[in-house]
C-alpha cells in the first residue's frame, strides 16, 4: 500500500445533540478508490460532511497530504484539493450545464484547461452544455455532479451514493468514468451498492453505528460472506 494522502483518526462527530461518529479511523492511499460501507444511517455521508469541515468533528484528526484540517471552515478545506459529490447531487436547476462547471472554477481557464478530460468522461455534458440543469435526466445530473468537481485540481474527490437512482445501463457509465477519473485522482466514495463498490473500489472501510469496525483489500470482502451478512445485510 503507498502512502495514505488521507488520514482519519478516531474521528467522533456530532449534530446537534446526537453523537453521529464515535469513533472512525482509515487510510486513503494516494492513488486509490476506496469505498465506504455500511447499513444506512451508519454514518457514511457524516464522515464525508466530516472531512470536508460541513460536520466539523469535535475530536479526532483528519490529514489531508499531511496537513491537518481540524478547525479549518469548509471552503479552506475544499481549497487544500478536496471535491465533494454530494449524495442529493446539488446542481442548480436554473443554470446551465456550463454555469454550473463554471461556478466550480477556483482561478479563471480551469474549465477550458479540463474540458477534455470532462467530456471525454461525459460527453452528453457537452451536447446538452446549454441546457438548465433541470432539463437534464437524474443520470445526467449525476454526471454534472461529478464533472463540476473536476473542474479545479483536486487530488481527493469525495463521492457520495453515484449509482443512487441510476438504471443499470447508466450505473455502468458512471462506473467507467469513476475508474476512468481515479488514474489521475484519489477517490473516496460511499456507494450502497456492493456489487458497485466492490468493482471500483481496491479498499474498503466498513462503518457500523458511527464507528468504523472492519477495513481492508475489497478482494478478500468479496469472499468473506460472514462480514458481508453480519455487517451489510447481505450475501
Amino acid at each position: 500500500m503507498t502512502d495514505p494522502l488521507l488520514t482519519v483518526h478516531n474521528i467522533e462527530t456530532y449534530i446537534g445533540q446526537f453523537h453521529i461518529l464515535e469513533g472512525v479511523s482509515f487510510e486513503v492511499p494516494e492513488g486509490e478508490i476506496v469505498a465506504l460501507l455500511g447499513r444506512n444511517g451508519a454514518g457514511k455521508t457524516t464522515t464525508l460532511k466530516s472531512i470536508l469541515g460541513l460536520t466539523a468533528p469535535r475530536t479526532g484528526d483528519v490529514v489531508f497530504d499531511g496537513m491537518n484540517l481540524r478547525g479549518m471552515q469548509p471552503f479552506d478545506i475544499a481549497a487544500t484539493g478536496i471535491g465533494y459529490v454530494p449524495e442529493n447531487r446539488a446542481i442548480f436547476g436554473a443554470l446551465s450545464v456550463e454555469e454550473n462547471l463554471r461556478l466550480a472554477e477556483r482561478s479563471k481557464g480551469e474549465l477550458e484547461r479540463k474540458s477534455d478530460l470532462i467530456f471525454g468522461l461525459f460527453p452528453d455534458l457537452e451536447r446538452l452544455i446549454g441546457l438548465p440543469g433541470t432539463a437534464l435526466s437524474g443520470g445526467q445530473q449525476q454526471m454534472l455532479a461529478v464533472a463540476r468537481a473536476l473542474v479545479p485540481d483536486n487530488r481527493l474527490l469525495l463521492i457520495d451514493e453515484p449509482s443512487e437512482g441510476l438504471a443499470p445501463v447508466l450505473i455502468e457509465q458512471m462506473m467507467e468514468a469513476i475508474k476512468q477519473l481515479s488514474s489521475d485522482t484519489t477517490v473516496l466514495l460511499v456507494e450502497q451498492n456492493f456489487i458497485v463498490a466492490s468493482r471500483l473500489a481496491a479498499r474498503y472501510v466498513i462503518i457500523e453505528e458511527g464507528a468504523s469496525v472492519a477495513s481492508g483489500d475489497m478482494a478478500d470482502l468479496v469472499n468473506d460472506e460472514e462480514t458481508i451478512r453480519k455487517y451489510l445485510g447481505a450475501a
